[in-house]
């Protein structure tokens, strides 16, 4: 078997959030298997190239054997490729007409650094909460980085480790998604305790703010948040402490000004 590629010239587009994310134009090539010449375009989202592009042609020589879409979702499925290869979703089409096969994979944005620790502290392991809610072993980062497909710090989540086992960690990616995004690039860190209590370490101008949300209201009260951090910034002030642990009574303590 012989493989010839094709590789048009690509053209970038970056989409600005907490971080940069690059998307690659899709990629067009050709697999040349029992005397049959097989076309097929990959469209990679913004997962990483190289895990993509590796999938990417274990797919098409699988599909060169019996040109079974069948075969390439059980071959997905019992090897736990999507797991793998960070995938949140992909789509496989073939034109038999045109011997057209059509990759498409999608892998979800990182959004924060995890350390998920036990209650005593005395151990603790790290990992990345991503776009859907999910956690990502830390490696999917490093992929990202060495493309260049994302930039900048990405803020902590502090976590213990009972957390994970319910909808704790969607709630706060839902949070996070919605924030705007020049509010979203001053929270440095978020942290969990074991009762539930969240608390917020923004960075402002270079200086720590602590926010206290307690253990309910979140959404509401980061609403607030919003509100105060943005009047504050017009009157050119840095607070030091915010406490919304009373959702009718907010507490705010400053630092110099700015």
């Amino acid at each position: 078997m012989s493989l010839k590629l094709s590789v048009p010239k690509f053209t970038v587009k970056c989409l600005i959030l907490a971080s940069t994310l690059c998307f690659s134009a899709p990629m067009l090539a050709s697999y040349k298997g029992n005397n049959q010449k097989l076309q097929y375009r990959t469209s990679f989202g913004n997962c990483p190239s190289r895990s993509s592009g590796s999938l990417a042609l274990k797919l098409v020589k699988e599909f060169e054997r019996n040109y079974s879409l069948r075969d390439i979702k059980k071959t997905i499925i019992k090897h736990k490729l999507k797991d793998k290869h960070f995938l949140s979703d992909y789509a496989i089409s073939y034109n038999p007409v045109k011997s057209f096969l059509n990759i498409k994979f999608d892998c979800p944005s990182p959004l924060m650094k995890v350390q998920l620790y036990k209650n005593d502290g005395t151990e603790s392991y790290e990992a990345l909460l991503v776009s859907n809610g999910q956690l990502f072993d830390p490696t999917y980062e490093v992929l990202l980085r060495t493309e260049k497909k994302i930039k900048g710090d990405l803020p902590y989540l502090a976590l213990p480790v009972g957390k994970i086992e319910n909808d704790l960690q969607q709630e706060i990616t839902n949070i996070f998604k919605i924030l705007p995004v020049n509010f979203r690039e001053k929270v440095s860190e978020i942290i969990i305790s074991d009762k539930n209590d969240m608390t917020i370490i923004l960075s402002i101008k270079g200086k720590p703010s602590s926010v206290f949300i307690g253990n309910k209201g979140w959404v509401d009260k980061i609403k607030k948040l919003k509100k105060i951090v943005s009047y504050l910034n017009e009157k050119k002030r840095v607070p030091a402490v915010i406490n919304l642990t009373n959702a009718k009574k907010v507490v705010v303590k400053f630092s110099d000004k700015f």
